[in-house]
């Protein structure tokens, strides 16, 4: 494996053969997302969220982009746009790890240890230092809105509902026709 293109194409299909669900769209091995479950016994467990990964040319000699789609409360996550700070990632990459490291090791220790003297989210940075149980309470607030319904916000449950009435494939337990008057 000695060219950079054999060695991303062996990495996202070590991913694609794990327990991780890779969505490739138009087949392309440089842009994909995969499906990341918050880490268990952690205040993120039952989230799930999409994570972007954007994979240079240069690939393995040069890090990988990540970020999260879905909306995460954490101090190293940037929250308007999913952007990840850790240095394993953008400091000290080197070719010996792989996306399964990323996934499996760097971004479960992540949500487990965040470091708020390093923040991206300032807001949350600061309430974990100030008041760690409400900080807590938030990250699970945003899991519940942001991380359940396959990382679908309440807005987009919202709009595919919307769809499903426009396309008359909706359900009502109301046995009368609209504009009928009861006798």
């Amino acid at each position: 494996m000695s060219s950079p293109s054999k060695r991303r194409e062996m990495d996202v299909m070590k991913l694609m053969m794990s327990d991780y669900i890779v969505d490739t769209p138009n087949d392309r091995l440089n842009e994909f997302s995969v499906e990341f479950h918050g880490p268990k016994e952690s205040v993120y467990e039952g989230g799930v969220w999409k994570v972007r990964v954007e994979l240079p040319d240069a690939y393995p000699y040069k890090s990988p982009s990540i970020g999260f789609v879905n909306k995460i409360f954490h101090p190293n996550v940037d929250e308007l746009s999913g952007s990840v700070c850790l240095d394993v990632i953008n400091q000290s990459w080197s070719p010996m790890f792989d996306l399964l490291n990323i996934f499996e090791v760097f971004l479960p220790q992540l949500l487990l240890y965040p470091n708020p003297s390093d923040p991206l989210n300032g807001d949350a940075a600061s309430l974990m230092m100030k008041d760690k149980k409400e900080y807590e309470e938030k990250v699970k607030e945003y899991c519940e809105r942001y991380a359940k319904n396959n990382g679908k916000s309440a807005v987009e449950e919202d709009e595919s509902a919307e769809e499903d009435i426009s396309d008359g494939n909706y359900s009502s337990s109301d046995d009368e026709i609209p504009g009928r008057a009861d006798l």
